[in-house]
């Protein structure tokens, strides 16, 4: 009888707040009934599952997982834990050449393991198949209007999202949720400030993130408005201060071609963004909030900038727009004024635009940035069983692979054989660009 095939979970301590799993109990059970796994999990004082959870589901707890041909993990991984000839399952978060994590894709080449990154599972249409994307949204939005509420009372104005908490302060996302219909509820007897009226949310991206944001925004008493009608519902004056308002920018709100050539073309920009320049800053002094939750890499444009921003604070002093929440949190990515993360200890700081730096707290010359770079996190167990309800389907053709035989004859199924980014040690062919960043972390730490 040949040796059960050992699947580790390694436990998360990149941040106090790290309280997933990739692979919850119930779940780990099933695989080693169905597949006769060897399924073993490091202790971890924080995680949102207790050790007793897996022990009584078959798991072997224990600190060393060297034995263990696959790995499991959420976040980045120390230098010091890989194993040579091991396969390993992580957000890597090295394929923009992040450089912070090339010391790690570095250790891990010599030790000739293979590296499968989550957000490169993807299907036919390039969809993400494993991903914490609504639950970002979610913790992310709840976060943003908890910042508002906060930002308005600094203001000196009276206002019912100041009730709100941060969401890693509720003991569950049901619990949250209620404390959001509780100010819809407020919103809509009570009515807001007629200095906010009309408070007008605006976010960008319609996908998972944009899903989950929205989700926990439709729990208070709104009314959408379509992006080309924004100015109209301020000229028109037929608003209500017992709700709130609600626009969804796509692409095509977002750019124009910068040749002038009329219409959108949406495959035409994803394969050409230099072509086309940002124009969203036509739409923000109507915006209080804006809720960025759309995917973003260097060759696209930015859609906030410095520059505009210092011009809106320049022309009004107090312009309509207080929070923005970051929630894809690419730094001076698409949102150029996010200059730095934060975390759930520190979740926002006010960009000063005079200054262009982060500012401590929700006073200053510029918006308040909420940019937490681990949102799921906040909701553990909801983003864990999400997660793992997402990834267990692909656990049987992983361990089903060859990873002795050519990455051409691995046998592994085509998502999972999409994310492979390092097979046994070499980058695989649709990441061979990523050499480059490895080159370059040579040159500057010589």
């Amino acid at each position: 009888m040949s040796p059960k095939i050992s699947l580790g979970i390694r436990r998360e301590d990149k941040n106090p707040w790290e309280r997933r799993a990739p692979l919850i109990p119930v779940h780990a059970r099933e695989l080693i009934r169905e597949l006769s796994l060897d399924v073993r999990i490091q202790p971890s004082p924080i995680r949102v599952f207790a050790e007793e959870d897996y022990r009584r589901e078959g798991v072997t707890v224990s600190e060393d997982l060297s034995s263990c041909s696959f790995v499991l993990a959420v976040k980045e991984i120390p230098l010091s834990f890989f194993r040579d000839e091991t396969v390993y399952l992580f957000f890597s978060h090295t394929i923009k050449g992040q450089p912070h994590n090339m010391p790690m894709l570095k250790r891990m080449m010599e030790r000739r393991a293979t590296l499968i990154d989550y957000e490169r599972i993807v299907d036919d249409e390039g969809r993400r198949l494993v991903f914490f994307g609504r639950q970002a949204g979610q913790a992310g939005m709840i976060d943003t209007l908890w910042a508002l509420g906060q930002r308005l009372r600094r203001e000196g104005i009276e206002n019912p999202f100041v009730d709100i908490r941060q969401t890693i302060d509720y003991a569950s996302l049901v619990e949250a949720k209620e404390a959001i219909q509780k100010t819809g509820w407020a919103i809509q007897n009570q009515g807001l400030d007629s200095s906010l009226v009309p408070l007008v949310f605006g976010f960008a991206g319609y996908g998972h993130v944009s899903q989950g944001a929205q989700e926990i925004f439709d729990l208070l008493p709104f009314e959408t408005v379509a992006p080309g009608e924004i100015e109209a519902l301020f000229k028109n004056r037929e608003y209500s201060g017992k709700r709130v308002y609600k626009t969804v920018f796509k692409e095509e709100d977002m750019v124009v071609p910068d040749s002038g050539r009329p219409g959108f073309d949406l495959q035409d920009y994803y394969r050409n963004p230099g072509n086309y320049r940002p124009v969203l800053d036509r739409f923000l002094p109507c915006l209080t909030v804006f809720i960025n939750a759309i995917y973003w890499a260097p060759q696209y444009p930015r859609f906030v900038t410095k520059e505009f921003l210092k011009t809106l604070w320049g022309e009004t002093g107090a312009p309509r727009l207080r929070v923005i929440g970051d929630i894809s949190c690419d730094v001076e990515g698409s949102v150029e004024c996010t200059v730095r993360c934060t975390d759930p200890a520190h979740p926002v700081f006010t960009y000063d635009v005079d200054r262009e730096e982060a500012v401590t707290g929700f006073s200053g010359r510029g918006p308040t940035v909420m940019a937490v770079d681990n949102l799921p996190a906040e909701i553990a167990l909801e983003s864990s069983v999400f997660f793992s309800q997402t990834l267990k389907p692909f656990i049987p053709g992983l361990v089903a692979a060859d990873f002795r035989a050519d990455f051409d004859r691995c046998r592994l199924p085509a998502p999972l054989k999409k994310a492979v980014i390092l097979f046994r040690g070499e980058f695989t062919p649709e990441y061979t660009y990523m050499r480059e960043f490895i080159s370059a972390t040579k040159r500057s730490h010589p």
